[in-house]
């Protein structure tokens, strides 16, 4: 759980007791409060118990009613909790009055989901994302990260009542940002070459996206074991939220020479930070130019379809909600016999990624989408044209191939390019 000493520094300790408080205004928030519990549970805390209050709005001072707060007060001392955590995102003045009036540390989704993020991160860009988000949730809220923080300094050159260290951190954490942003603009432009390099080589991109703990990363390692066979390619996968936080690029030869590019990307979740997707976008833009969006639905779980509003509602915040995509439901080796599994017309499949059932008709769902621009011609190349045969061997896919006596004759299917680069030895006979 984040916690910052006065130099800024976050203090992590092992275990946590927490109590979970809701606030309901108008719909439901059961299925919020449920997957909060799995985010504390991502995080090591033990949950002892939760509170929901109905308001009309919420209290400006403490969000929850004020005898709601000596409730929680009472039931903290009573179960004794080390940390409350709220599912909404509270004000710096909501934290200070909350931890004053229920005695320990109080905390809300958003600096859950960035301790799991700054936990999971691996990659130098991940870590720095993550850092840039946690700074500009904590540059709003200072006044609400404990009292240390409005301490006078002193020294020479401060006589007066000198600066408040309040505003010391404040500077700090823009010097810091700022920092931040300059590394990570050049991670960009590298990333930016690289991604030029793919579309001069004409090798479309495959993005996968969906709910945290969809069963992404499972999805891309079963591709992979079926195309590949290559354990060293396989990326990190388990059954806990959040599994995945960098992007994971992986090439992918199929039995036709069909090539492309398969990406695995950060899981979303309801509530996103806006910290998080801001910082996120340098890494989610790869899900910008990809050609076709894989969008993996847990079909067995219940409420899959508000998974899929908020991946829907994500990838327009991102500039992507206009991508082609194939919706992929997954873990139907879990759904019950009974259970219908959502259709989405031909746009749609069913796996299991786990069992890799269905997973040919996917790949065949995926090639029908990227490739359908191929034109399928013959050619006959000459014997002294040996480079082109090998190319037509290596990157194209050959139907059928014949050796005559003026050259080497074939029946391919070719990108657009190559069908104009080699349209000179089109020939109309089979």
């Amino acid at each position: 759980m984040l916690r910052f000493t006065e130099n800024n520094e976050v203090i992590r300790d092992d275990a946590y007791r927490a109590i979970l408080v809701g606030l309901q205004t108008s719909e439901d928030i059961s299925y919020s409060m449920e997957e909060l519990k799995g985010l504390a549970e991502a995080a090591n805390i033990e949950v002892l118990g939760q509170m929901i209050q109905n308001l009309d709005r919420p209290n400006t001072a403490t969000l929850i009613g004020k005898g709601k707060v000596e409730e929680l007060a009472e039931m903290v001392q009573n179960m004794e909790a080390d940390t409350v955590i709220f599912n909404d995102e509270l004000t710096g003045m909501q934290l200070r009055n909350l931890e004053d009036a229920v005695g320990v540390r109080v905390i809300d989704r958003t600096i859950l989901i960035l301790d799991i993020f700054a936990a999971r991160a691996s990659s130098r860009e991940g870590k720095l994302q993550v850092e840039l988000a946690q700074l500009a949730y904590r540059m709003p809220r200072l006044t609400g990260f404990g009292k240390s923080l409005s301490r006078l300094g002193g020294g020479i050159g401060t006589r007066g009542p000198g600066e408040k260290k309040l505003e010391t951190d404040r500077r700090h954490i823009e010097r810091r940002m700022y920092d931040i942003k300059a590394e990570l603009a050049q991670l960009k432009n590298t990333r930016s070459v690289q991604r030029a390099r793919r579309e001069k080589s004409e090798i479309p991109v495959v993005a996968l996206v969906g709910y945290t703990n969809s069963g992404k990363s499972a999805l891309m390692n079963r591709i992979l074991a079926m195309t590949e066979k290559e354990e060293e390619k396989a990326v990190f996968e388990k059954n806990m939220l959040f599994a995945t936080l960098d992007t994971q690029q992986r090439s992918v030869v199929l039995d036709t020479n069909h090539q492309f590019i398969l990406v695995d990307t950060v899981g979303f979740v309801s509530k996103l930070p806006h910290a998080l997707v801001d910082a996120f976008k340098a890494t989610l833009e790869e899900v910008c130019y990809a050609d076709l969006l894989l969008h993996v639905v847990d079909s067995a779980y219940e409420h899959s379809d508000f998974h899929i509003a908020v991946t829907d509602k994500v990838l327009n915040e991102i500039g992507a909600g206009h991508k082609e995509k194939i919706m992929v439901f997954n873990k139907i080796d879990l759904v019950p016999e009974n259970v219908l599994v959502p259709a989405f017309g031909a746009q749609s499949v069913s796996v299991s990624a786990k069992y890799g059932t269905h997973m040919d008709e996917l790949l065949e769902a995926v090639k029908a989408h990227i490739f359908r621009d191929e034109v399928r011609v013959c050619l006959l190349i000459p014997y002294t044209k040996g480079d082109v045969s090998s190319y037509l061997c290596e990157k194209a896919k050959v139907n059928q191939m014949d050796y005559r006596a003026d050259g080497t004759w074939f029946d391919v299917e070719l990108k657009e390019a190559d069908y104009q680069r080699l349209k000179e030895y089109e020939v109309t006979e089979s």
